[in-house]
């Protein structure tokens, strides 16, 4: 639930904010890092979490979008151990269209369908499976 919450927290605060939808002159919606990150850890929880994926069963997400350094990310960690060393991190660069993808779950067999599932996302899509 508190996963859930944190999740959520972040839309809320963007559902606030004043002033224009769209800044952008030439009328292309502007893209952050954040922006990036959020859409991404949400279909990242629908997909590998709320569906029950077996493959992602031993882990749990831990989102750190709120960022001072401008580096929004995600976090796998072992399930139940919100505290442990992240197994995998996602993160973002404000200004940049690049996403980091690092950690120890990135040398098994899992990889493949980290970065593929990613890739999908990245490019706007949003079905859990290929």
């Amino acid at each position: 639930m508190a996963v859930l919450a944190a999740l959520m927290f972040p839309l809320a605060l963007g559902a606030c904010a004043v002033g224009p939808a769209n800044p952008n002159p030439s009328g292309a919606t502007a893209d952050s890092g954040l922006d990036r990150l959020e859409r991404l850890t949400l279909t990242a929880n629908r997909c590998w979490f709320k569906s029950g994926d077996p493959a992602f069963a031993r882990y749990s997400l831990a989102p750190e979008l709120s960022s001072f350094s401008g580096r929004p990310r995600f976090l796998l960690v072992p399930r139940g151990q919100p505290e442990a060393r992240p197994l995998l991190v996602v993160e973002a660069q404000s200004g940049s269209a690049n996403i980091a993808v690092y950690g120890p779950l990135m040398n098994e067999a899992l990889a493949s369908r980290i970065d593929s599932d990613l890739a999908r996302w990245r490019a706007g899509g949003n079905a859990c499976s290929a």
